[in-house]
């Protein structure tokens, strides 16, 4: 079976049991380790993996092929994406500095940039000047070296901004929870309509059980792929973004997903599109 999704500790942590072959009776698995904006574009076609993990903000963009699963994914509080700047050329914490600049952004199709045109056309008058589409990970350099005038970042950078001297202008999920007091959904996982859903689903939870149970036994596999992570740091990424939610959305997780999609659709930012058609749930 095969299934992509980066190599953060987040997901790294949740798939290690079934990619390392310790559910019972679930297959193996053949892993592609990609940033959110390609598998985002993976999910568009016929030819894409049977499982893979892409933006909530991508979902209206998804094949009839897949469907929305209620488990191994990324939603909660306190975990949304952060607009950092480094503060020069006369740009200050005051979201209208912004207006005519050119900001970073890790998927045009991604949760945090969806996010930040909600929260953009609420206050910056007169609108970005230019959005520049980069790797996650390049983004807070380009910051530092002045290429863009902010950026808009996620997974670690939240722990990692001020190693690059950098400011934050707003944090985009206490933005959202204080105007609906809803989590923020940040990464989906979607799995194609002909597989057998209800073991995927069993399959995938017991991972994250198996994760909660014998945190240790992940470590040097998370540590592989987090690359540059110190492991302190890849384990506040694992604690904030691995959380109830990732082994069940329940109806405050659907509910959080449709008012994100539904707000995003009411301001033209995606095209309208039936969220019920794609959920799947026990």
């Amino acid at each position: 079976m095969k299934i992509a999704f980066s190599p953060c500790p987040n997901d790294t942590y949740i798939y290690h049991a079934w990619v390392h072959g310790l559910i019972p009776g679930a297959p193996e698995l053949e892993v592609t380790y990609a940033d959110i904006d390609i598998t985002n574009t993976l999910a568009q076609g016929n030819e894409g993996p049977d499982i893979l993990k892409i933006s909530y903000g991508a979902l209206p963009w998804v094949s009839n092929e897949y469907a929305l699963l209620p488990c191994g994914g990324a939603l909660g509080r306190g975990c949304g994406p952060l607009v950092l700047t480094s503060g020069r050329d006369a740009i200050t914490n005051d979201p209208a500095t912004l207006a005519g600049r050119r900001v970073a952004v890790p998927s045009e199709r991604s949760t945090a940039y969806l996010l930040f045109r909600l929260w953009a056309a609420q206050n910056i008058p007169g609108g970005i000047g230019e959005i520049v589409i980069m790797p996650f990970d390049q983004i807070m350099p380009a910051v530092r070296d002045g290429l863009v005038d902010a950026g808009l970042v996620i997974h670690e950078a939240r722990f990692t901004y001020p190693d690059y001297g950098l400011s934050l202008m707003t944090d985009l999920g206490s933005w959202w929870e204080e105007d609906t007091s809803l989590p923020i959904p940040l990464g989906a996982i979607i799995a194609r309509k002909s597989l057998d859903l209800s073991k995927v689903t069993t399959w995938i939870r017991e991972s994250v059980e198996y994760a909660w149970a014998h945190p240790e036994a992940s470590q040097e596999y998370v540590l592989h792929h987090s690359q540059e992570l110190s492991p302190e740091v890849v384990q506040a990424h694992i604690d904030l973004y691995v959380n109830p939610f990732s082994a069940d959305l329940g109806d405050e997780g659907y509910g959080a997903i449709k008012a994100l999609l539904n707000r995003a659709s009411q301001e033209g930012i995606i095209p309208p599109f039936d969220i019920d058609a794609l959920l799947w749930r026990e």
